[in-house]
Protein backbone atom coordinates (compact mmCIF):
# COMPACT_ATOMS: atom_id res chain seq x y z
CA UNK A 1 0.00 0.00 0.00
CA UNK A 2 1.41 3.20 -0.87
CA UNK A 3 1.48 6.09 1.58
CA UNK A 4 0.82 9.30 0.55
CA UNK A 5 3.13 12.45 1.10
CA UNK A 6 0.41 13.93 4.03
CA UNK A 7 0.38 10.37 5.98
CA UNK A 8 4.43 10.52 5.99
CA UNK A 9 4.57 14.04 7.07
CA UNK A 10 1.99 13.08 10.09
CA UNK A 11 3.99 10.13 10.65
CA UNK A 12 7.22 12.33 11.06
CA UNK A 13 5.45 14.85 13.44
CA UNK A 14 3.82 12.16 15.38
CA UNK A 15 7.81 10.70 15.78
CA UNK A 16 9.07 14.12 16.70
CA UNK A 17 6.20 14.28 19.29
CA UNK A 18 7.16 10.91 20.81
CA UNK A 19 10.42 11.59 21.18
CA UNK A 20 10.20 15.13 22.78
CA UNK A 21 8.02 13.56 25.33
CA UNK A 22 10.33 10.56 26.21
CA UNK A 23 12.99 13.16 26.12
CA UNK A 24 11.10 15.32 28.77
CA UNK A 25 10.00 12.05 30.60
CA UNK A 26 13.74 10.91 30.49
CA UNK A 27 15.34 14.18 31.22
CA UNK A 28 17.53 14.05 28.31
CA UNK A 29 19.07 17.41 28.04
CA UNK A 30 21.99 18.94 25.40
CA UNK A 31 24.59 17.89 27.81
CA UNK A 32 23.41 14.87 28.89
CA UNK A 33 23.32 13.97 25.21
CA UNK A 34 26.81 14.84 24.32
CA UNK A 35 28.08 12.36 26.65
CA UNK A 36 25.64 9.52 27.66
CA UNK A 37 25.66 7.12 25.41
CA UNK A 38 22.47 5.25 25.79
CA UNK A 39 20.50 8.77 26.00
CA UNK A 40 22.39 8.82 22.23
CA UNK A 41 21.01 5.73 21.32
CA UNK A 42 17.31 6.78 22.56
CA UNK A 43 17.39 9.57 20.34
CA UNK A 44 19.07 8.07 17.05
CA UNK A 45 16.00 5.19 15.92
CA UNK A 46 13.49 8.42 15.54
CA UNK A 47 15.63 10.66 13.79
CA UNK A 48 16.28 8.20 11.46
CA UNK A 49 12.49 7.57 11.01
CA UNK A 50 11.97 10.59 10.57
CA UNK A 51 14.87 10.95 7.68
CA UNK A 52 13.49 8.06 6.29
CA UNK A 53 9.90 9.48 5.63
CA UNK A 54 11.48 12.72 4.16
CA UNK A 55 13.49 9.98 2.13
CA UNK A 56 10.24 8.73 0.82
CA UNK A 57 8.26 11.64 -0.02
CA UNK A 58 7.38 12.07 -3.65
CA UNK A 59 10.04 14.43 -5.69
CA UNK A 60 6.90 16.72 -6.97
CA UNK A 61 6.00 17.07 -3.42
CA UNK A 62 9.44 17.92 -2.50
CA UNK A 63 9.78 20.36 -6.00
CA UNK A 64 6.26 22.12 -4.38
CA UNK A 65 7.92 23.15 -0.87
CA UNK A 66 11.68 24.39 -1.46
CA UNK A 67 11.94 26.05 0.86
CA UNK A 68 12.29 22.89 3.70
CA UNK A 69 14.91 21.60 4.18
CA UNK A 70 14.30 18.18 2.95
CA UNK A 71 18.12 16.61 2.04
CA UNK A 72 19.43 18.16 5.42
CA UNK A 73 16.82 15.80 7.45
CA UNK A 74 17.31 12.92 4.85
CA UNK A 75 21.08 13.65 4.91
CA UNK A 76 21.12 13.11 8.89
CA UNK A 77 19.20 9.86 8.79
CA UNK A 78 22.16 9.19 6.17
CA UNK A 79 24.90 9.77 8.13
CA UNK A 80 23.14 8.64 11.50
CA UNK A 81 22.57 4.89 9.79
CA UNK A 82 26.02 4.95 7.83
CA UNK A 83 28.69 6.93 9.65
CA UNK A 84 27.47 6.14 13.17
CA UNK A 85 30.91 6.33 14.54
CA UNK A 86 31.53 9.17 12.75
CA UNK A 87 28.58 11.23 14.10
CA UNK A 88 29.52 14.82 15.56
CA UNK A 89 27.16 14.98 18.54
CA UNK A 90 27.33 18.56 19.15
CA UNK A 91 25.35 19.09 15.49
CA UNK A 92 23.18 16.31 16.29
CA UNK A 93 22.50 18.28 19.79
CA UNK A 94 21.94 21.55 17.75
CA UNK A 95 19.70 19.65 15.18
CA UNK A 96 17.52 18.35 17.91
CA UNK A 97 17.29 21.44 20.24
CA UNK A 98 17.51 24.48 17.77
CA UNK A 99 16.25 23.49 14.56
CA UNK A 100 13.93 20.52 14.35
CA UNK A 101 10.70 22.60 15.76
CA UNK A 102 11.18 24.94 13.07
CA UNK A 103 11.01 21.88 10.33
CA UNK A 104 8.52 20.56 12.32
CA UNK A 105 6.09 23.82 12.36
CA UNK A 106 7.01 24.01 8.20
CA UNK A 107 5.80 20.32 7.50
CA UNK A 108 2.62 20.49 10.12
CA UNK A 109 1.49 23.69 8.04
CA UNK A 110 0.94 20.98 5.15
CA UNK A 111 -0.81 18.51 7.11
CA UNK A 112 -3.96 20.35 7.41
Amino acid sequence: MKISDKERLKKIVKTWTSLQKQMDEHHITRELLLDDEFSQWAVTTPLYNIGEQVYMLSSDFKKEHPDIPWSVVSGLRHRLVHDYEGINWSIIVEVIFDEMDDFIHMITDLTD
